[in-house]
């Protein structure tokens, strides 16, 4: 943050340049689809786009995107009624109370959260993992209730070894599922009881142990910005402008985005949004150029509401500014 009123950037004119817009999604029209299915009570086209979606093709978008809508927790319990034996309904089930719980807990910070909100918050997760237990027993090879799982047990403070489990469950299923490893990278952050240390481990680890051209490079820049986001004012920027932090995204661009085996399909456009932000902040022109010009104005919330929780675009604009992309 310092680094950016550091530079006193403000907004201009955008001329030439492709307009930007939040994404709300990563562009797969279905994920539009079964959103409006869901706002609509329409089980019958929620059930049928979530079948079309293997696990094996990791549907978790699509599931949040069920799961991030209001009053699914209400259209469901019949459902689950109708149908006491079908996973599906359970699975949905399970991630509305994900997201549901963390509505009533907010995003604010621990010691502003009240007790009546935690209970709630923990009552739902409750709710949700004996759910999604259920649908990991009946459905074995399924990805999804584990790594709705890795998420209720940060919530609920489950410890590092269960959720390591939960984790090594999840990529059992899917070695590359960028959803599992963006949760374990928290998980072992220093605001979740881990480290620097062990967070920049577990990102190198991850990116370079898998082939290239996977999505899991964006872990090395994820870690940087955290460990960037944790430090004072001052620190911060002499952290990320360091060059063995410039030099380890190169290396992890390179074997991750700019492989020739990458291809551009489920959370392909965060990882151009997270790179732009890490690159920019190094003072990599080129290398942010590059990422900025991918994304073509297409805002991912994450990471830009590290800069400014309120409007990522606006943070996102300011950053590709810089760059003159």
């Amino acid at each position: 943050m310092a680094l950016l009123r550091d530079w006193g950037l403000t907004l201009g004119k955008w001329v030439g340049r492709p307009p930007v817009r939040l994404q709300q999604d990563s562009g797969d029209p279905e994920v539009r689809r079964v959103r409006e299915a869901a706002a609509a009570a329409d089980w019958a086209t929620v059930r049928t786009v979530l079948e079309a979606r293997s696990e094996s093709e990791d549907r978790t978008e699509l599931l949040w995107a069920v799961g991030d809508t209001a009053g699914v927790e209400e259209w469901i319990a019949p459902v689950l009624e109708a149908e006491p034996d079908a996973p599906l309904p359970r699975l949905v089930a399970g991630i509305r109370h994900i997201s549901w719980g963390w509505e009533a807990r907010t995003g604010a910070r621990a010691k502003d959260v009240s007790r009546e909100q935690f209970e709630v918050f923990h009552a739902r997760l409750r709710t949700a993992e004996r759910w999604l237990y259920e649908v990991a027993e009946q459905e074995p090879g399924w990805t999804s209730p584990w790594y709705g799982l890795q998420i209720t047990g940060r919530g609920l403070q489950v410890g590092q070894d269960t959720a390591r489990r939960r984790f090594e469950a999840t990529v059992r299923r899917d070695p590359h599922h960028l959803g599992a490893h963006q949760q374990q990278l928290q998980q072992v952050c220093e605001k979740w009881s881990g480290s620097h240390e062990e967070m920049h481990a577990f990102a190198r680890e991850s990116a370079f142990g898998a082939p290239g051209g996977t999505s899991l490079g964006q872990l090395v820049a994820v870690a940087h910005l955290e460990h960037w986001l944790a430090l004072d004012r001052g620190a911060d920027a002499r952290y990320i402008q360091r060059p063995e932090v410039a030099a380890s995204l190169q290396k992890a661009a390179d074997h991750s985005y700019r492989h020739p085996d990458f291809v551009r399909r489920g959370g392909w456009l965060q990882v151009y949004n997270t790179f732009a932000m890490a690159f920019s902040m190094t003072g990599d022109v080129a290398s942010a150029r590059e990422c900025f010009r991918a994304t073509e104005g297409r805002v991912t919330e994450f990471p830009w509401y590290y800069v400014n929780g309120s409007d990522p675009a606006r943070a996102y604009k300011q950053h590709r500014a810089f760059t003159g992309s």
